[in-house]
């Protein structure tokens, strides 16, 4: 890896951990007063949907292809995570809080991505609509499952799940996903993936092999999924399978297309702004899907890319920006001396 990308990646860990740390003088320090756990909550909610939309971003704008079940996959992490932290629990086995939270997010993730295989192996040698159609009818047939076997609840709510999502922790997961979903974007295979995206005949005339490519991105995706859906079961602690239902999957095809398509960047001001937005708008629940596809048709009318469109954020880029323009006005200020 070169020098200078080793360098650019360390600025933007620093800039990570700086947001860490005041988030953390902001909750520890108890400013907000009665509404710290409350805001924390909210926070909590922004990072794992976070994670989900990013995930959703893989298939949506880096791979164009559009998903409509991607609800389906949290639900198999989250249900997954919740059965096996459950029966922790009732054999009494002791494990290390961390270690169980951890446990339960690669449970959660692993089930979701067996799960994206089995589906994509299938469904991905489709495209388009057909493909869109065939995500939908896999999450109504997850949900359908879940609602008649007896291990997840028989359609009530399977409450009693432990509670593990502590915001920190969450926070940390949350950095560990996007990074590793940038640096896959970012290789060979992303490079690939966006290649079959542009010009799928053209790529697949060259050599590559365009199922497997589509099948592997579906796959990381789906676990990245399942790890959100495992955060998910464990900061809700009860859980019904309606929760995961096609409008949900909606909610997050919508921060996708609104925070811009092909950027994580997006991804995060998307969801970040959209999991505060019902509580903004506590007093108008009613009319919060509303709200969605006012915005959705606003962003596809004067910026049809989204509003990030496929640009990054990058800390490294704005520091050098503003050395460049400390030294222009420096080489400026002695030249006018002069």
């Amino acid at each position: 890896m070169p020098k200078e990308k080793k360098v650019s990646y360390l600025i933007n860990f620093i800039g990570v951990a700086v947001v860490f740390l005041l988030l953390m003088a902001l909750f520890e320090s108890n400013v907000l007063g009665t509404r710290t756990n409350y805001i924390r909550g909210i926070a909590t909610t922004a990072c794992y949907t976070i994670i989900m939309v990013a995930s959703l971003n893989l298939l949506t704008g880096f791979m164009g292809e559009f998903s409509l079940g991607h609800a389906g996959f949290m639900s198999v992490g989250a249900y997954a995570s919740a059965v096996v932290s459950l029966a922790l629990t009732e054999s009494g086995v002791e494990l290390p809080t961390f270690v169980l939270f951890i446990l339960v997010l690669l449970v959660g993730g692993v089930a979701a991505a067996i799960t994206g295989i089995l589906v994509g192996v299938p469904a991905l040698r489709l495209r388009g609509d057909y493909l869109c159609i065939v995500t939908v009818a896999f999450a109504e047939i997850i949900r359908v499952i879940f609602c008649n076997l007896e291990i997840t609840g028989g359609g009530r709510t399977l409450s009693g799940i432990p509670s593990l999502s502590n915001f920190y922790w969450v926070f940390w997961v949350m950095v560990i996903c996007v990074a590793i979903m940038y640096l896959y974007v970012r290789s060979r295979f992303g490079r690939t993936v966006m290649a079959i995206r542009e010009d799928y005949i053209a790529a697949a005339a060259s050599g590559i092999n365009v199922t497997f490519y589509k099948v592997l991105t579906f796959t990381v995706s789906a676990f990245f999924a399942g790890i959100a859906g495992a955060i998910y079961a464990h900061y809700m602690t009860a859980m019904i399978p309606t929760n995961f239902n096609f409008m949900y999957s909606s909610e997050f095809l919508t921060e996708v297309i609104i925070g811009g398509t092909g950027s994580l960047t997006g991804s995060i001001i998307g969801a970040t702004f959209l999991s505060a937005l019902p509580e903004l708008m506590r007093k108008f629940a009613t009319y919060r899907m509303l709200a969605y596809s006012v915005v959705l048709v606003l962003v596809m009318i004067f910026k049809p890319g989204g509003i990030f469109g496929t640009w990054e954020f990058s800390l490294t880029r704005i520091l050098k920006k503003l050395a460049g323009k400390g030294e222009t006005k420096a080489v400026t200020g002695g030249a006018a001396h002069e």
